[in-house]
């Protein structure tokens, strides 16, 4: 096309010079001949111009060009040409757009497209639905304007989008929703969001299940438990045979309910959100009890347990939980330490947040069972849990007691090098003094 412009281009001068050439040669002015003739030619393509500007600025979306002779006429052409191929390719966008509108319309789960600010640019009805969003007023709201829930404003702000988040619907107390949300494109959000509330109800039974079986059997087994003791009180009275099989029945009764308070205390922290006693913990001093309480556990294993603390960092939250936490990561590391072994415990601060780490020399954790260690129950190796009397809830009972305070758990291990337990909190929970 190029090619044809500059062709009739200079089509065009030779043919102007030519007629001006002639003019001159019967006027006998060649100069002012030219002159005129490129005048003339000059004043047309402006005239040609001002009309190209004009329907740029005022055209209609599907109007055509001005018609045109000549090089402009090619330029009209060309331009028309565009404006229909333009039109094509608008049309196909648009038929995908409302492909996709209206699959996503039909979708139970609530798509929302969020730009980078978190302001509200589109949604299908199912969002309507589960979050109460209206079409068009809502749009180019931030979303946590009509999303208050303060767990949804954490986690949003937080930008740690790896876990879904579970609350309740605004629109209806009695609906879970899960939200899920992906970056894509210029740092832009897409946010999925799921009812729940058959799995939320299912899981709540099953909670209240444990709880209450954990509640009621704890009686009977005290019982049992205190029976047992005394017999084992008295056992130069008892026949003794039965010596050995009443110091593993009191043993076992022993595991139940250091079982049965594990559960409860599982129970406990699932029922609220965030720790009744929200206060500021003194983290050094309570991590000295941990370790003077590690080392009395380990005896004469010669285990060496050390602990830097940088002073001064409180955590906000509740002691008490945070005690039970630490307490499970440094105990477990003396259980399966072997004898002679090292476990380091190190606290510290920095711009990213708290940190609390628990190292160990021990036998490493394959990497397969790393995902599943913070299940109930979950044990790596079941023979060598039942050796060290673990109930295979005290990592769950960790990662609890971390979401409840804001934080994270994170695991690295080697086999045959020894493993890392990492709590991660956010600046949000630290208290400086």
């Amino acid at each position: 096309m190029n090619q044809n412009w500059h062709a009739t281009l200079i089509r065009h001068l030779l043919v102007l010079i030519s007629l001006c050439l002639l003019g001159g040669l019967v006027s006998g002015e060649y100069g002012w001949s030219l002159a005129i003739g490129l005048a003339l030619y000059l004043g047309w393509t402006l005239k040609q111009l001002l009309r190209l500007h004009a329907w740029l600025r005022n055209h209609q979306p599907d109007e055509a060009p001005p018609d045109g002779y000549g090089l402009w006429g090619e330029v009209f052409d060309s331009i028309y040409h565009l404006q229909r191929r333009d039109q094509r390719v608008r049309g196909r966008l648009q038929a995908v757009i409302d492909r996709v509108q209206e699959s996503t319309a039909a979708l139970r789960d609530a798509v929302i497209m969020l730009d980078s600010d978190g302001n509200l640019e589109w949604w299908n009805r199912a969002a309507e639905t589960l979050l109460g969003l209206k079409t068009p007023q809502d749009g180019g709201q931030p979303v946590t304007n009509l999303v208050r829930h303060p767990r949804f404003k954490e986690y949003f702000e937080g930008e740690h989008y790896a876990e879904p988040l579970e609350i309740p619907s605004p629109i209806n107390d009695r609906l879970r929703v899960q939200l899920n949300i992906t970056r894509y494109g210029n740092n832009e959000h897409l946010m999925l969001v799921r009812d729940v509330t058959r799995i939320h109800q299912l899981e709540q039974m099953r909670k209240d299940f444990v709880a209450n079986v954990s509640h009621e059997l704890r009686t009977p087994l005290t019982v049992i438990a205190g029976y047992l003791e005394t017999l084992l009180d008295n056992v130069d009275d008892v026949n003794p045979r039965w010596a050995r099989a009443l110091q593993q029945m009191g043993q076992q009764g022993a595991r139940m309910q250091t079982l049965l308070n594990d559960l409860l205390l599982l129970a406990k922290l699932e029922a609220t959100d965030y720790p009744s006693d929200n206060q500021p913990v003194a983290v050094e001093t309570l991590l000295k009890t941990v370790q003077a309480d590690a080392q009395a556990l380990s005896g004469a294993r010669g285990q060496r347990i050390s602990l830097d603390v940088e002073p001064g960092v409180r955590l906000k939250g509740s002691e008490s939980e945070l005690r039970s936490a630490f307490s499970n990561l440094v105990f477990n590391a003396v259980k399966y330490t072997q004898e002679g072994g090292s476990i380091r415990i190190r606290w510290w601060a920095d711009a990213q947040g708290a940190h609390l780490t628990v190292q160990d020399s021990g036998p490493g954790i394959e990497a397969k069972h790393l995902p599943r260690l913070t299940e109930r129950f979950y044990r790596v190796d079941s023979s060598r849990a039942s050796n060290t009397g673990g109930t295979g809830l005290g990592l769950a009972i960790v990662k609890h007691v971390l979401l409840r305070h804001r934080g994270r758990l994170e695991i690295s291990s080697v086999v045959g090098h020894g493993s890392t337990f990492t709590c991660h909190f956010p600046s949000s929970q630290i208290v400086t003094l």
